[in-house]
Order: structure tokens, then C-alpha cells, then sequence
């Protein structure tokens, strides 16, 4: 009986230790290292893209810089890796990058042969065609034998192949590396049309020459679930990443802002003072400091601040909330109450 009990307690202390090595993981080393390493697009307006003065801005960005306000309560401690849709995986996986924020699309084979972690969605999207308005064309089934620019390695060259192929349309993929690459090649009037995300195609559209020359086709193809990823096995800076979005929604569903976060701590809601570190130590149970999500709204705001400061009716864009709304008010954005 007692070396039975032996046993149990040996390899109970091999569990915890194997659980102490998993929780001193990617968090742990980008706590050492000072910043984090976030992958980003090569560049696309309105969610990752150098403004006039080299300063990136978007969407995307957004969500790194609340991951380092989490981990720091410092949004500049970030450092952007601009990956194309070839590389974007294989930086995630080999290191390179603690994470990615760059418009990838969660399906099966990535979250289960790449051995990724999706951990949310913080864009709903799907794809769509962009025309030139002389092109004459008002639905996609209308490019019967049309070239098409596209990026090459993504689900976006795939739904285009199945898409032509369900409908006999006979169209033929020119492809490139980086979407900025594709719109060009297309503005120069390589391929009869572009695709792409929808939102992808707003923000491109938005820094052509000529932008009302364009016009985006009604079809939306494809569910297009875009979210920021890391590596299996890390669980714990799987929920640092999962639950730094989740309070983006939170905030934005009980009324809590950038301006108005340090008013809010004097709230009379449960939810809202362990949110913003006035109760409770939740932030002890991620390995960050329990003011981790009044640090994240305070400098980078919640989800709709984000939304509209990025891609939302004032800006080029000009994207409606949508299927990006908030559960309540008729999208699907929706996070898990903070208890």
C-alpha cells in the first residue's frame, strides 16, 4: 500500500511539473524577452498597414497591441512581422512569431493538420469579386472564361477553383504572393477581376488611384472566420490570446470604453469590477497582473472602438458592423461572461 501510494504521488508530481513546463511556455518567454512577436498582413488597409509616416495601423494591429497591454500594460512593446500567406504558418509554428493577427481564415485542416490554435474570431468575412465598373459585369456568374488575380496559398485561391468549377465559368487564376502584388497586377489590367475577402477588397479598393472606377460583386462565395492563431500545446498563452479578445467584446457589451474605463471602476456590477481588476484575482490565474484588462480597454478600447477606428463607416472602408455586431444587437459576436 505504500509504495502504491508512492507511485501515485511520483507521478502526481510529474504531472504538475509537466503542467508548471506548459504554463513557463510562450508566455513566460515573451515576459523574458521584454516584447512580443506578432504576425501581421504584408499590408492591407484597415487592418495592417503602414500609415505616412511608417506607423502601423488597423484592425490586426489593434488586437496585438491589446495582447501586449495585457502582458505589459504597454502597447508599444510589440514588434510586427509581416508575413505573406506562404510563410504565415511556418513562422507560427517554428517561433518566429508568438502569434498571428493577420486575416486567416479557421477551417478543419488548419486547426487540426497544422496543429494550430484559433482562438476566436474577430472578424466574420467571406469572399467576394472586384470589377472595373466598364467591365460592364453585375454578377460574378457573369465572368464565364474571366482571369482572375488572387493570392496565391490561401482558401481564397481554393473557393475561387471550386466556385469557377460548380458554375462552369472556366476562369483562370493568375496568382502572386502578396495581396498588394494581386490588386496591382489587376489595377494594371493583368485579370478582368480580383478576389479576395470582402473587407480585404474594401481595404484595397480604398488606396487605389481611382477607387469608384470599382465595384464590388454581389456574391459572397465562402465563411471566411478570421481570428488570430497560436501554437497547440501551450494552453495557458492560448487563454492570454483567447481572453484578450474576449474582453474586447465584453467591454464593448457592458458599456465600457477607453474614455470612460476608470469611471467604470467605481461600477456597482459584479462583472465589471472583476473585469477591470477592482475584485477578485483573475488575472493571477493567466500569470498577468489583475489590472491586465483595464490596461488592454484603457489603451486600445473595446472591440466597436476598434471596429470604427479601423474599418467602420468613417473610415474608407466604409464597412457596416454586420455579422461583427455583437450578439445583442444582431451579429455574432459573442464572448463568455467574465466569472
Amino acid at each position: 500500500m505504500k509504495k502504491l501510494l508512492t507511485a501515485i504521488l511520483a507521478g502526481a508530481a510529474v504531472t504538475v511539473l509537466a503542467m508548471q513546463s506548459a504554463w513557463a511556455g510562450t508566455l513566460e518567454d515573451v515576459k523574458k524577452r521584454g516584447y512580443l512577436n506578432c504576425g501581421i498582413n504584408t499590408g492591407l488597409a484597415g487592418f495592417a498597414a503602414p500609415d505616412d509616416k511608417g506607423v502601423w495601423k488597423g484592425l490586426d494591429i489593434d488586437f496585438c497591441k491589446a495582447v501586449a497591454a495585457a502582458i505589459f500594460g504597454d502597447t508599444t512593446k510589440v514588434r510586427y512581422k509581416s508575413l505573406n500567406a506562404k510563410e504565415r504558418f511556418t513562422a507560427l509554428q517554428s517561433g518566429e512569431v508568438d502569434m498571428l493577427a493577420r486575416n486567416t481564415t479557421w477551417n478543419f485542416s488548419r486547426d487540426v493538420d497544422l496543429k494550430l490554435e484559433f482562438v476566436g474570431v474577430n472578424y466574420y468575412d467571406g469572399q467576394g469579386f472586384m470589377v472595373r465598373k466598364d467591365l460592364g459585369v453585375k454578377s460574378a456568374l457573369e465572368l464565364k472564361g474571366a482571369t482572375v488575380c488572387v493570392q496565391t496559398g490561401t482558401t481564397t485561391e481554393f473557393n475561387l477553383t471550386q466556385y469557377s468549377r460548380t458554375n462552369n465559368l472556366n476562369m483562370k487564376a493568375l496568382t502572386f504572393a502578396k495581396n498588394e502584388e494581386a490588386r496591382q497586377a489587376y489595377q494594371d489590367g493583368r485579370c478582368d477581376a480580383y478576389t479576395t475577402d470582402g473587407s480585404g477588397l474594401a481595404g484595397e479598393r480604398s488606396v487605389m488611384a481611382n477607387p469608384n472606377d470599382h465595384i464590388i460583386l454581389p456574391e459572397v462565395i465562402s465563411k471566411e472566420p478570421l481570428g488570430p492563431v497560436v501554437r497547440h500545446g501551450d494552453n495557458n498563452w492560448a487563454d492570454v490570446v483567447r481572453w484578450s479578445l474576449n474582453v474586447m467584446l465584453i467591454a464593448e457589451e457592458l458599456g465600457i470604453t477607453s474614455t470612460n474605463v476608470d469611471a467604470m471602476r467605481q461600477s456597482n456590477n459584479p462583472e465589471i469590477l472583476r473585469l477591470l481588476g477592482v475584485q477578485g484575482e483573475y488575472g493571477k490565474m493567466l500569470g498577468l497582473s489583475n489590472d491586465w484588462a483595464y490596461q488592454l480597454i484603457k489603451q486600445v478600447g473595446n472591440y466597436g472602438e476598434s471596429f470604427e477606428r479601423n474599418v467602420g463607416t468613417k473610415t474608407p472602408l466604409n464597412q457596416q458592423r454586420g455579422l461583427n455586431n455583437l450578439w445583442n444587437k444582431g451579429g455574432l459576436m459573442y464572448a463568455p461572461p467574465f466569472l
